[in-house]
């Protein structure tokens, strides 16, 4: 019998064709390590455990060659597709260098569980690797006194910029910002800024663009190009851009986010009160943040958090998913009681017990589509109190005329199947009501909890089910109750 554990290592995990031909190897390497690991632990030291156990070093070795082959994000997404124990097994063998590289890369919730793991020491053999600008995406995984210990080794300067970092509110340029801004004089003449340029120990990434400073504030700055297009005798100010593209450390960071792509920015300068440069945003820390929240807000559509790994422990996943199944629990009894309500009609007319759950499941449907608009806009910023009251009735006169269009639809279908007039207009009203409430509820749910600081997209799908549910089947048995039974 197949070892259920080894199993799951051969999923069929959607990558491209590149990807998968340099993890799928890995991947059967960890299955027949893990069967013979599983047979080993089932056997005695015989010969053939001691066969099993050169075969399993064999194995460790070539997974070792392999792994080495991987770069950084490759490697981060095997981790994130294997059971937690196989992925301890793998960030284990990891060299300290390319563990420091994969933990930048990895997901929130693969990111916790292999650190949580992670001994005292190599954490912070893993933090001395990295660049100071990257500790703020992993300290919270991280426990205060080892990272307490780690800025003990930095000098004074460094620290104190990363602790003001860290002291930054959470989804704000201060915490995706790094320190590496590459700063020049106005009255530099651009043979020295080349010069000066070469002299760096490193360049940092994404630099399409230097920061022009006077007096330590923020004039101006200098597109790596213009040092190849202009004589290098002319002096930096005469070159520069002087309307530059800035952020705050507190401006949030969907909103960086958006102008990064509006303007089409790889880099950009972040500035205090006083225009003093106190970091810089680059794309890739950006994108990183786009990706996390995107991943996020799928999750929360059915309730999960950000964090929900798709191989943590039984419980610990069961636990995720309590609140939303006990608020979908309640608000479904609450639902049913609506129908037991009008038990007499339905015994009296037993089409309505056939018929109603098509009403609730369009009102679902609709509003669901109203729900992913308005979240999608509420993200982009595009919606406003000036405008608010114009989509408003644009999503009512779209229900409205759905709600017309298909509930003549759904009323034909009706008359044609039970020879009933009265019943085919029920249901085609019924199904315009329920539209409406549909499209206002999809409207009112994602700007409330906006309104309310949550994150528009948690939970949202349980309450528009539970309003069309309930109004769906109310309309429609109060209607059929008034006007047929």
């Amino acid at each position: 019998m197949a070892d259920p554990k080894a199993q799951n290592l051969t999923m069929d995990i959607p990558a491209p064709d590149r990807l998968q031909d340099s993890i799928s190897p890995i991947l059967d390497l960890l299955r027949r390590q893990t069967l013979v690991e599983n047979i080993n632990a089932r056997q005695q030291q015989t010969k053939n455990s001691l066969l099993d156990n050169l075969v399993h070093r064999q194995h460790e070795a070539e997974l070792y060659r392999k792994l080495k082959q991987l770069n950084a994000a490759d490697t981060a997404h095997l981790l994130e597709m294997v059971p937690h124990d196989v992925r301890l097994l793998v960030w284990n063998m990891l060299t300290e260098s390319s563990a420091a590289a994969v933990v930048l890369e990895l997901n929130p919730a693969a990111c916790e569980d292999v650190l949580e793991h992670t001994t005292q020491g190599r954490l912070l053999s893993l933090l001395a690797l990295m660049d100071t600008d990257d500790w703020p995406e992993i300290a919270s995984y991280i426990s205060p006194d080892v990272l307490q210990q780690a800025k003990a080794q930095l000098e004074a300067e460094e620290r104190q910029w990363l602790e003001t970092t860290l002291s930054y509110p959470e989804d704000t340029v201060g915490t995706l910002m790094s320190n590496d801004a590459v700063l020049i004089d106005p009255e530099s003449p651009l043979d020295q800024v080349i010069n000066d340029f070469r002299d760096l120990d490193s360049i940092p990434d994404q630099v399409d663009k230097l920061f022009v400073v006077k007096h330590h504030h923020l004039v101006g700055l200098l597109p790596i190009t213009a040092l190849l297009r202009h004589p290098g005798n002319e002096q930096v100010k005469n070159v520069m851009q002087q309307s530059p593209v800035t952020f705050s450390p507190m401006e949030d960071a969907d909103s960086a986010a958006y102008a990064f792509d509006r303007y089409d920015l790889i880099s950009a300068p972040v500035i205090d009160e006083k225009r003093r440069v106190v970091g810089r945003l680059t794309v890739e820390s950006v994108m990183d943040y786009v990706r996390e929240r995107n991943e996020e807000a799928t999750l929360a559509k059915g309730g999960l958090t950000g964090k929900a790994d798709l191989f943590s422990s039984v419980w610990e996943s069961a636990q995720t998913r309590w609140l939303w199944l006990c608020i979908n629990l309640i608000t479904a009894f609450i639902a049913t009681r609506f129908i037991a309500l009008f038990e007499d009609a339905i015994a009296a007319l037993v089409a309505l017990a056939t018929l109603m759950p098509i009403i609730a499941s369009v009102g679902g449907n609709t509003g669901n589509q109203t729900v992913a608009l308005f979240i999608r806009s509420l993200a982009l910023d595009q919606i406003h109190r000036n405008n608010l009251r114009y989509l408003i009735g644009k999503e009512l006169s779209i229900s409205l005329l759905n709600g017309v269009l298909w509930g003549s639809v759904l009323g034909t279908v009706a008359f044609l199947l039970y020879g009933q007039l009265g019943l085919a207009l029920v249901m085609a009203s019924a199904t315009l009501m329920n539209l409406v409430i549909a499209a206002l509820t999809g409207i009112a749910v994602p700007v409330m909890l906006d309104k309310m600081g949550r994150d528009p997209a948690m939970g949202a799908s349980v309450i528009l089910t539970f309003v069309t549910d309930s109004m769906g089947f109310l309309i429609f048995l109060g209607l059929a109750s008034w006007w047929l039974v």
